[in-house]
């Protein structure tokens, strides 16, 4: 039997836990956004703030409707506290499996036998945390791409326990939030999203730590390759955030042994992470922001040939 979802909790006021949480409030729903730290709690606030702007600028959002969706938003470092009542649980917390399966433990017992249960992963399966869980076959994976606004997919993943109630369920919750659902009929690291985008992601990480090229050079090559697109893979990591970046090439260098996704783990670790600088978030990256160069209208012009001695002195060996 299909159910609504009008109470949502995120676990995780992050990049990605912040957009779901602010868009779901948008489209309607009752949202608390937990978060086991008080500084995330107050970023996720800040966050929400410039989502204001951006939905008043990108989507035409009224003022009353950005006030409704304030008043549908609330915050709580109390585990307990934040999901008493939720119709449906979203788990944001950082790649990596030991922060997930604690978060799943403490959880656990405070799971009704209706609340739906799904993971934000953008790499790892559902079945690797399903006996942590309660309840599994309420639980699944519904993971979302950054810019949630914009780029509107939700991809689907069930694990072998995972009941066909529970896919309809949350299938339709993407549906009303105003996302693209995209099944998933298979386990797979990566899902669809980021199969297609990790790879892009390490090569252009392993031109940079090499030193075969620049950030702009880079995006620029990519966008010519793709006309239309809106920006680069060195853009893409800083909407999607380097400390995420970091735990992906960290956790999958350990995992197979890569010693290159390693290098670039510490390339990232070293040149961003340490000094601050986590991506948008933060209003820095590899660009600035909110103008990022990559976004100038002549960025993939042909330039002036006054710049020929200027561009070659890149390609001296």
């Amino acid at each position: 039997m299909s159910k609504s979802f009008n109470k949502v909790t995120l676990l995780g006021g992050g990049v990605l836990g912040g957009q779901i949480a602010w868009h779901s409030a948008f489209r309607g729903k009752q949202v608390v956004v937990y978060d086991a730290f008080a500084e995330g709690l107050e970023k996720c606030k800040q966050a929400h703030q410039t989502y204001s702007g951006i939905y008043a600028k990108d989507l035409n959002a009224s003022e009353e409707e950005l006030k409704l969706t304030f008043e549908r938003l609330s915050y709580s470092g109390d585990l307990k506290d934040a999901v008493h009542g939720a119709d449906i649980i979203i788990e944001c917390v950082p790649e990596n499996p030991d922060i997930k399966i604690k978060l799943y433990d403490d959880l656990s017992p405070l799971l009704s036998p209706q609340v739906i249960l799904a993971t934000n992963s953008s790499s790892l399966l559902p079945s690797q945390f399903s006996e942590h869980v309660k309840y599994p076959e309420n639980y699944c994976a519904l993971h979302f791409a950054n810019l949630v606004w914009a780029l509107n997919i939700a991809e689907i993943m069930a694990h072998k326990g995972t009941s066909k109630e529970t896919l309809v369920n949350i299938t339709r919750f993407a549906i009303e939030i105003g996302m693209v659902p995209i099944p998933v009929q298979k386990e797979r690291n990566g899902y669809v999203c980021n199969s297609l985008l990790i790879p892009i992601i390490h090569t252009a990480l392993t031109l940079l730590n090499t030193g075969v090229t620049t950030p702009d050079v880079l995006d620029r090559t990519y966008m010519i390759m793709n006309r239309g697109t809106s920006m680069g893979p060195c853009g893409i990591m800083d909407i999607v955030g380097f400390k995420t970046v970091y735990d992906i090439n960290q956790y999958w260098g350990e995992v197979n042994q890569d010693e290159q996704m390693l290098s670039n783990a510490d390339y990232v670790k070293k040149n961003f992470i340490d000094k601050g600088i986590l991506g948008l978030q933060t209003g820095q990256g590899f660009y600035s922001y909110p103008d990022p160069m990559y976004a100038s209208p002549d960025f993939l012009e042909v330039p002036d040939v006054s710049k020929a001695k200027e561009i070659a002195s890149l390609a001296v060996l």
